[in-house]
């Protein structure tokens, strides 16, 4: 594709995008608002610059007058500036809900959040980045919508295109949970299930894209990464604006591939730099959740190196299963940069978060969302998460999507004949 973003905007009511350039997060080269992920100097990856004097033009009333959507930020992102033009389901400002039960259990003494991602439109955080990407996608002039998916993603590329009524095409592994495999395929797109890890997911779709038949497709984890990258970092704008336009001190993420931390690393940043909000006094400090299953960012923290080791993945926590983490350097240098740490949690740990979270807040969040609750518990217990300084972690999908995770645990508490007698012999009438 040789289409650019940024075309001149002929209507005067509509904000021009702010993006100026794709630069290379390792050497710094820049290059048009094209489709293309990867440095052509040093094969580092792409991410969207910004022309600061725009940004900076923002204003807290502006956003506010906005859709309650991730639309209300549209003038700090790189597409979808015009309505007319967005690939959407509107997901977006999603609740922040105060977790005060879960903050004793834990041993919690400031306030805790939970940004509870589960409630758009396809259940998982993946909308954002999505309707992020399917926009830029579509000013770039593609006529099909495709991913490499470990199951959330899936689901969110199909039915923004369905939406849309653009064809799509997704691929993920054979062995992935089957309400994933039930909510993707309910769209009607292609659906295609690889015998083989997500890597492998990734890699042949790092190859299709190369090739001629899959010319006017956009995947939106490959060649329109960088665009895709950017939805992430609204769930810094909307906790920063949930709490009144402030930020948190410490914030705990799930990580993948770490993309999504190190952007709501970069939307925290923009916001100050910006002068939409004030860094606390002491900054922030990032924390990473991985499972034991599926570790190599959080191993490598530990072990002191800037290495990353590939892994092949294993254990239930299957959304966040990407054993060669594309960002996982840049989780490492977030993580160092503001004093925060990782930690990782086996399947017992993240069964135990998923019902936790669901017992003291009355979120039921899927395998990641117990991943990130563990990690929470072991970094207060390790003394790492200061526990006075005001907290959010992050839940970035529904717990209806990995029943099987906790199926075998929970149930009927009794069961009885349909009569007095019957409730009365089993103690409920005490």
């Amino acid at each position: 594709m040789t289409s650019t973003l940024g075309a001149p905007v002929t209507d005067t009511h509509v904000p021009p995008s702010p993006a100026r350039a794709l630069v290379c997060r390792g050497c710094g080269a820049e290059y048009p608002l094209v489709a293309q992920h990867a440095c052509y100097e040093c094969f580092g990856p792409l991410e969207v610059g910004y022309d600061q004097a725009a940004l900076a033009r923002v204003t807290r009333a502006q956003i506010e007058a906005g859709p309650k959507s991730i639309w209300r930020y549209a003038a700090l992102l790189p597409a979808g500036q015009d309505p007319a033009t967005r690939v959407t389901l509107d997901p977006g400002f999603t609740p922040l809900v105060a977790a005060p039960a879960l903050a004793a259990e834990l041993g919690v003494r400031g306030p805790l959040w939970v940004k509870d991602d589960s409630a758009n439109p396809t259940h998982s955080f993946k909308d954002r980045v999505v309707s992020a990407a399917l926009t830029a996608a579509r000013g770039l002039g593609f006529s099909r919508f495709a991913c490499a998916s470990t199951g959330n993603l899936a689901n969110s590329v199909a039915a923004h295109a369905a939406r849309a009524g653009v064809p799509s095409i997704v691929f993920i592994p054979g062995d992935l949970e089957p309400g994933k495999i039930i909510t993707t395929a309910v769209y009607g797109g292609d659906l295609v299930a690889i015998d083989g890890s997500y890597d492998d997911v990734n890699r042949l779709c790092s190859e299709l894209v190369e090739t001629d038949e899959f010319e006017d497709t956009a995947f939106v984890n490959v060649n329109v990464r960088p665009y895709y990258a950017e939805g992430s970092k609204t769930l810094g704008y909307e906790v920063a604006e949930q709490l009144g336009w402030r930020l948190p001190e410490q914030v705990v993420i799930p990580m993948a591939s770490g993309e999504l931390l190190t952007k709501i690393d970069k939307a925290f940043s923009e916001l100050v730099e910006i002068g939409l909000v004030e860094a606390p006094a002491n900054g922030w400090r990032v924390f990473g959740a991985q499972s034991l299953g599926c570790n190599p960012i959080a191993d490598a923290l530990h072990r002191g190196v800037d290495e990353i080791t590939p892994v092949k993945p294993t254990g239930i926590a299957k959304s966040l299963n990407i054993g060669d983490p594309a960002a996982g350097l840049y989780a490492l240098e977030a993580v160092r940069r503001t004093g925060g740490w990782m930690d990782y949690a086996d399947d017992d740990e993240i069964r135990d978060g998923i019902r936790q979270l669901a017992r003291t807040t009355g979120i039921f969040a899927e395998t990641a969302g117990g991943v990130t609750v563990a990690v929470l518990r072991k970094l207060v217990e390790s003394g790492k998460l200061d526990p006075e300084a005001e907290t959010v972690v992050y839940n970035t999908g529904e717990g209806l999507k990995t029943l099987d995770a906790v199926a075998a645990q929970v149930g009927p508490t009794y069961r009885i004949k349909p009569s007095l007698r019957g409730a009365r012999e089993a103690g409920l009438l005490h």
